[in-house]
């Protein structure tokens, strides 16, 4: 069995509750304030770690009281935290979140995540079946630094391009399996879609992507389930129906549950039935990483 590294962002998710989202310049009143822990990075190394898979993340901390009440809820959850690194002089990576109607908008503010750098990726020993994650809360160039590694050495590598931002070609020709949803698809491919239109927008969509054929594109389409083409031939996961109460890191605990299933040796249609329904629960619940499920939770859906 594989190890899953993920290399990444740490955040303190601030989430306000509310019956709607303001409107530019509008103030409306909240129900209730709660403090998450959460980031990209960590959002996926925690769904891993609780899904089974042993799971390893690399990235930075402020020396502020987030960080270190980042460090133990970690910890807590079964990460190993070996590869993280205490930074001093700057704040923890911060995320301010309002939710309303189990939506969410977020504003991040990345702090000591934005100086994870090419040193902290080369810390890791990885092999031949470990799993390396990445998404964009860090520095691109640190993400190409740690895929290249991480093919040097024949781990698979993971991309969650997200948030939706440019990317260049040599990064994602570093990338095995990328997972997006109709938003960062639409962004990369200079696309409109909307989450309610026909899959084979979606596939032609992806199709687009500069990335060779022989790579694996899952797009993550929420209540409507994963479409995935494999091989460039479309795979269709259906979705489940759940009551969602909030989405805030739905599609990280895809990604986490994704890459726990490979490093555990598990071919891609199983994976992806897994994670969608790992995501299935963790929308059911409010928080990023508090809501990922564990195991036996997933077990009991399959």
């Amino acid at each position: 069995m594989g190890r899953v590294f993920v290399a990444g962002s740490i955040n303190m998710d601030v989430v306000a509750t509310a019956t709607r989202h303001p409107k530019v310049g509008e103030t409306v009143a909240g129900q209730a304030v709660h403090y998450f822990a959460g980031g990209k990075g960590a959002n996926q190394a925690v769904a891993a770690a609780k899904l089974g898979a042993s799971t390893a993340l690399i990235g930075r901390l402020g020396t502020d009281a987030f960080g270190q009440q980042l460090r133990t809820f970690l910890a807590a959850q079964g990460v190993d935290l070996a590869l993280v690194k205490d930074t001093a002089y700057i704040h923890t990576g911060t995320a301010v979140i309002t939710v309303a109607d189990a939506d969410n908008t977020i504003v991040v503010v990345p702090g000591a995540n934005a100086l994870v750098s090419g040193e902290d990726v080369a810390a890791p020993v990885l092999a031949k079946g470990d799993v390396a994650v990445s998404q964009f809360e860090i520095p691109q160039a640190t993400i190409g630094a740690f895929f290249r590694r991480a093919r040097a050495a024949g781990a698979t590598t993971i991309l969650n391009p997200a948030p939706a931002m440019a990317c260049g070609p040599e990064l994602l020709e570093l990338v095995d399996i990328l997972i997006l949803n109709e938003t960062e698809l639409g962004f990369l491919t200079g696309t409109t879609l909307a989450d309610t239109d026909a899959p084979a927008r979606f596939i032609e969509a992806a199709r687009r992507l500069p990335i060779g054929a022989e790579k694996i594109i899952c797009v993550t389409l929420g209540k409507r389930g994963v479409l995935a083409l494999v091989g460039g031939e479309p795979l269709l996961i259906a979705g489940r129906a759940v009551k969602a109460v909030d989405t805030t890191g739905a599609g990280d605990c895809f990604v986490g549950a994704l890459a726990a299933q490979l490093a555990n040796g598990k071919p891609i249609r199983d994976a992806l039935e897994y994670a969608n329904a790992a995501a299935s629960i963790c929308v059911q619940r409010m928080g990023a990483a508090p809501s990922m499920p564990t195991a036996a939770e997933v077990a009991a859906l399959l």
